[in-house]
């Protein structure tokens, strides 16, 4: 089961406009290479305003209000909607360590740097070697996304750096995340940037289409995301309060949904799914 609610807004929790101009990389085998600014292919984000429903606790039948769904990237896509790919691309699940070797992120002492919260080993973007084999990895889940039909990738945890004990910077994590928008794009799809309103102003530069905002209606800040991105902004919420204020002031522009926290499917005990 992927890991759920990040965000670098709430420690307890956790558009495209088509760019002109982005970031392509030379894709060898699989594996992304260094990036460099060059058009890239159109590729089509989630319409806007458009019913929302985050599935990535589980898939089941969306309802008959959904155009848009995000899904883990070990599901199927759902029929006849826009789907999204959620990878968690910047930290390892839990009791997946093993997978990641060398690319785990280590302190001074050699201790594995972890996100508490959720129990998650960071991986280690400091070097561009490290970065390209981190991408090399989780493109090949992109690649597998592309090819059973999703549309879109949302990589989580583009904040890890926040809790990396200042071993890692956000250049890291756009350099990073510039190589899977680059294959991304080179596979004909669009990717979104996950929380992290600090960085949305460098949308472009680092070649992302759209934005996934979890609890700015709760905090009052979706307005950090549309600068850069416009209404090509998909909000989360978690509370009843939440989902009010972000219908309230974005429910004419915005995707807006509220579900569990613990983003169960439908039929679970403790689902919950509203709309503005």
């Amino acid at each position: 089961m992927p890991t759920i609610i990040r965000s670098s807004m709430m420690p307890s929790s956790r558009v495209q406009f088509l760019a002109g101009a982005a970031l392509a990389a030379a894709v060898l085998g699989g594996t992304a290479c260094s990036a460099s600014a060059a058009p890239v292919a159109t590729v089509t984000p989630p319409p806007v305003k458009a019913g929302f429903d985050y599935q990535i606790g589980g898939a089941y039948t969306p309802a008959k209000d959904v155009q848009v769904v995000s899904r883990d990237h070990t599901a199927s896509p759902a029929q006849g909607v826009y789907n999204i790919c959620y990878v968690n691309a910047f930290q390892a699940q839990p009791g997946a360590e093993g997978e990641w070797d060398d690319l785990l992120l280590r302190d001074a002492n050699g201790k594995v740097v972890v996100d508490e919260d959720w129990d998650e080993a960071l991986l280690d973007l400091r070097t561009a070697d490290k970065r390209t084999r981190v991408a090399a990895k989780v493109n090949a889940w992109v690649d597998d996304c592309a090819a059973r039909g999703y549309q879109a990738i949302e990589p989580d945890n583009y904040d890890s750096f926040t809790r990396s004990e200042g071993l890692l910077s956000d250049s890291d994590a756009q350099a990073y995340i510039r190589l899977l928008s680059a294959h991304a794009h080179a596979k004909g799809l669009a990717i979104g940037q996950k929380n992290t309103s600090e960085l949305a102003g460098q949308r472009q530069a680092n070649g992302l289409d759209f934005a996934v905002a979890e609890e700015c209606g709760e905090q009052d800040n979706c307005d950090e995301f549309t600068p850069a991105f416009g209404d090509h902004v998909i909000v989360i919420e978690y509370t009843d309060a939440g989902l009010a204020n972000a219908c309230d002031r974005w429910g004419g522009s915005l995707s807006i949904v509220r579900r569990d926290h613990d983003v169960v499917p439908e039929g679970e005990a403790g689902y919950v799914r509203k709309t503005c």
